[in-house]
């Protein structure tokens, strides 16, 4: 029988820690600076009131309204956004913490100030889902319906107006050609 060779060990190799994700700063609504007008201002004070329940008007609103404030207002944030701009509350709280006005109009400004507004590569992947061929075109009787029936629904005029000089003769619309036509305004 041979001798045994001496067993060497192997130490296990740890995979290294994935970094954290950055972190976003929290949001400072000291940091501020409020840009409405005194009439926006008392226009977004009055919307605020609609939505105050507490007794005799004290001019709050519990956290869990502040993103139908916003919306109400014009704005569209995200569930996120609102929760960043609030502190992140626990679930529990969002029910019982109130924001009064002037905190709010902090948290409204910023998310006014921070709209995403898509970008090209955005739009043309939306519509890239349209594209049963393939070929870079979508069937303008196909948009249409989309423009005048989902999201924020445009009247037939509108929609006319917005494809007017896009369509080839076979109904299709090149969509990175309109894409790029519409983000130039």
């Amino acid at each position: 029988m041979a001798p045994k060779k001496p067993e060497t060990r192997k130490e296990a190799t740890r995979p290294a820690p994935e970094p954290e994700p950055a972190k976003e700063p929290d949001f400072d609504p000291h940091s501020i600076q409020i840009k409405f007008s005194s009439d926006q201002i008392e226009e977004f004070r009055e919307a605020f009131q609609l939505f105050d329940r507490t007794p005799g008007n004290q001019m709050n609103i519990s956290y869990s309204q502040c993103g139908d404030v916003m919306r109400a207002l014009g704005q569209n944030p995200t569930n996120a956004e609102v929760h960043r701009v609030l502190g992140r509350p626990k679930t529990e709280d969002m029910d019982s913490k109130l924001v009064d006005f002037e905190t709010f109009l902090p948290m409204l400004q910023h998310v006014a100030q921070s709209k995403d507004q898509g970008t090209y590569e955005d739009f043309v992947e939306g519509l890239r889902v349209f594209d049963k061929e393939g070929n870079g075109t979508v069937m303008g009787a196909e948009l249409r319906h989309v423009l005048a029936t989902l999201g924020e629904k445009m009247s037939e005029g509108e929609v006319d107006e917005l494809l007017r000089g896009h369509e080839d003769v076979n109904g299709c619309i090149n969509y990175e050609a309109f894409v790029k036509h519409i983000m130039a305004g």
